[in-house]
C-alpha cells in the first residue's frame, strides 16, 4: 500500500518545492533580466524562438508520459512494476531518436542560416526535453520530492552557471545560450538515472507486451496531454503569430514581456508539482473545502504581488531602456498570472483527480479556437499589436473560467461572485498600468486593492490566522488542527448560507 500523505508531509514537499524553485527564480532572473543587457536584441530574439519551438517538443510522447502518471501516481517506488515503465522508456527513446534524426537532415538540406541552427537545436531538445520529463515524473508519481528537487537544482544550476560563464566571456552568440540549455537537460538527466536506474535500465517487457503496456498508457493520457499542451497554445500561439506577422526584433521585446510574467509563476509551479499527488491520497469529501481554501489563499495573494510591478517597471526602465516598450506589453500581459495560476494549481489538478480530462480539454480546445480567431484578426486584419495581447488576457480568463464552471459542476460548489471581483481586478489593474502614469496607476490600484482586500476579509483573515497557527508549539499541534478544521466547517457553512 502507498504511504498516506500527512499534512505534514505535505507541507514538507512544497517547502522543498518552493526552495528549488527559489533557485529557478534566480536563474529566471539572470536569463530574463540580466542577459538582454549584454547580448544583441537579435541574438536575444533568436534565443526566445529557440526557447518558444523547444517548449513544444514535449508533445511528441502523445500521452505516453501522462498516462504513466495517471496509471502510477498511487504507487511508492519500491511498488512499480519497473519493467514495464522501462519498456515504455525504451519505446520513447527509439521513437525521439527518429524524429530528432529526421528534423537534423531536413535542417541540413533544405534550410539556411540562423533558422537551421535553430532546428538542429531544438532536434536535440526532443530527446533531452522528454528524458528530463520522464525522470521528474517518476519522482513525482512517487512522491519522492527531494529527490525532484535536487534534480531540479542541479539542471537549473548548470544551466545558470553556464549562462554566467557566457556573459563573464561576452559571449554574443545565441546559440551557446540554447546548448547551455541542453547541458542543463543533460545534468538532469544524469541525476533521474542515478536515483531511478531500476527505470532506466534492466529487464523490459517482451516487445508484443511492451506495444500492448504502449497503447494503454497513450489512451489513457493522450488527452491529458492534449489538454495540458493546448493550454500552453493560448500563449504559445499568440507568440508565434506575433514572430510571423511581425519582424523578430518586436518578437523579441514582446517575448522579454511573457518572460518577466512567467518569473511570477515558478512557485505556483513548485506547489502544483506536489499538490496532483497528494490529492489522489486525500478522501474524496475533503476535497471541495481544499479547493475553496486554496483558491481564498491564491487570488488575493497574486492580486497583491501585482503591485509590485509599478516599481519593478521603474527599475528595469533603468536598467533595461532599449526594452521600455516591453514594459508597456506587460502592463497588458501580466493579469494572465491570476488565471494561469488558478488553472495550473487548482482546476488541472482536480480534473486530473477526478479524470475529467475530457473536460480539460475541452475548456482548452474552445479557449483555442476563440484565441486563434483573435489573434489572426487583431494581427492581420487590424494589424495592432496591443490588441492582440489584450486577447492573450482575454483568452487566459475566459480558459479559466471555464475549467473553474467544470470543477464547481464536478465537486459541487459555487465561486460566481468571485468570478465578478477577478474580473474587475483584471480591467482595473490593466487601465492603470496601460492609461495612467507610473506612480499614479500605482496609487490607484493599490487603493483598488484595498478594496477587494475589504470584500474578501475573511479568506484574507483566514490566511493570517492559519500563518500564525503554524508557530504553536508541537504541544498544542493537535488543538490547532481541531481549531483549524472547525473554521473551516464554519467558513463553508456560512459561504452556502450567502449562496
Amino acid at each position: 500500500m502507498p504511504k498516506t500523505i500527512t499534512t505534514k508531509k505535505f507541507t514538507l514537499n512544497v517547502i522543498l518545492s518552493i526552495a528549488a524553485q527559489i533557485l529557478s527564480l534566480a536563474v529566471s532572473f539572470v536569463l530574463t533580466l540580466i542577459v538582454p543587457k549584454f547580448v544583441d536584441e537579435f541574438q536575444y530574439a533568436y534565443w526566445q524562438i529557440y526557447v518558444l519551438y523547444v517548449g513544444y517538443v514535449g508533445v511528441i510522447h502523445f500521452g505516453l508520459l501522462d498516462g504513466l502518471v495517471l496509471r502510477y501516481s498511487k504507487y511508492d517506488y519500491d511498488e512499480i512494476d519497473k519493467r514495464r515503465v522501462l519498456s515504455q522508456l525504451q519505446i520513447l527513446s527509439v521513437f525521439l531518436s527518429v524524429v530528432s534524426a529526421v528534423a537534423v537532415i531536413v535542417a541540413l538540406v533544405a534550410i539556411g542560416g540562423n533558422s537551421k541552427i535553430i532546428i538542429m537545436l531544438v532536434s536535440a531538445g526532443v530527446i533531452t526535453k522528454n528524458l528530463v520529463t520522464y525522470g521528474s515524473y517518476m519522482f513525482q508519481i512517487t512522491n519522492r520530492i527531494i529527490k525532484y528537487v535536487f534534480m531540479i537544482i542541479a539542471q537549473r544550476l548548470a544551466y545558470g552557471l553556464t549562462v554566467v560563464i557566457l556573459l563573464a566571456l561576452r559571449v554574443n552568440d545565441f546559440y551557446w545560450y540554447c546548448i547551455a540549455d541542453l547541458l542543463g537537460d543533460a545534468v538532469a538527466i544524469v541525476i533521474a538515472i542515478i536515483f531511478n536506474r531500476g527505470l532506466f535500465f534492466g529487464k523490459s517487457l517482451p516487445v508484443k507486451e511492451a506495444f500492448k503496456e504502449y497503447k494503454i498508457n497513450v489512451s489513457s493520457g493522450i488527452i491529458l496531454m492534449m489538454a495540458n499542451w493546448s493550454a500552453m497554445l493560448l500563449i504559445g500561439g499568440a507568440k508565434m503569430i506575433i514572430q510571423w506577422r511581425w519582424d523578430e526584433l518586436l518578437f523579441g521585446k514582446v517575448s522579454f514581456a511573457f518572460s518577466v510574467s512567467n518569473v511570477f509563476l515558478v512557485f505556483v509551479t513548485a506547489i502544483s508539482v506536489v499538490l496532483f499527488p497528494s490529492l489522489q491520497r486525500i478522501e474524496r469529501d475533503k476535497l471541495p473545502q481544499m479547493y475553496k481554501s486554496i483558491r481564498n489563499i491564491l487570488s488575493p495573494l497574486l492580486f497583491f504581488v501585482m503591485i509590485f510591478y509599478f516599481v519593478g517597471c521603474y527599475i528595469l526602465d533603468l536598467w533595461l531602456p532599449q526594452y521600455s516598450a516591453s514594459l508597456q506589453y506587460l502592463g497588458i500581459l501580466l493579469p494572465i498570472i491570476i488565471f494561469s495560476s488558478k488553472v495550473s494549481l487548482l482546476t488541472n489538478n482536480y480534473l486530473k483527480v477526478y479524470r475529467k480530462e475530457k473536460l480539460m480539454l475541452l475548456a482548452n480546445a474552445v479557449s483555442i479556437a476563440v484565441g486563434a480567431a483573435l489573434f489572426v484578426l487583431c494581427a492581420y486584419a487590424f494589424n495592432n499589436l496591443y490588441a492582440l495581447l489584450g486577447c492573450v488576457v482575454f483568452v487566459i480568463m475566459f480558459n479559466s473560467v471555464l475549467s473553474e464552471i467544470f470543477v464547481m459542476k464536478t465537486i459541487r460548489i459555487r465561486i460566481i461572485k468571485e468570478f465578478i471581483v477577478e474580473g474587475v481586478m483584471t480591467v482595473g489593474f490593466i487601465l492603470c498600468a496601460s492609461l495612467l502614469s507610473l506612480w499614479i496607476g500605482c496609487a490607484v490600484y493599490a487603493g483598488l486593492f484595498v478594496v477587494y482586500a475589504a470584500v474578501n476579509y475573511k479568506s484574507v483573515a483566514s490566511l493570517f490566522r492559519k500563518i500564525f497557527k503554524r508557530k504553536s508549539s508541537p504541544a498544542v499541534a493537535g488543538q490547532v488542527e481541531n481549531e483549524e478544521i472547525q473554521t473551516e466547517n464554519e467558513q463553508t457553512s456560512e459561504a452556502e448560507g450567502e449562496e
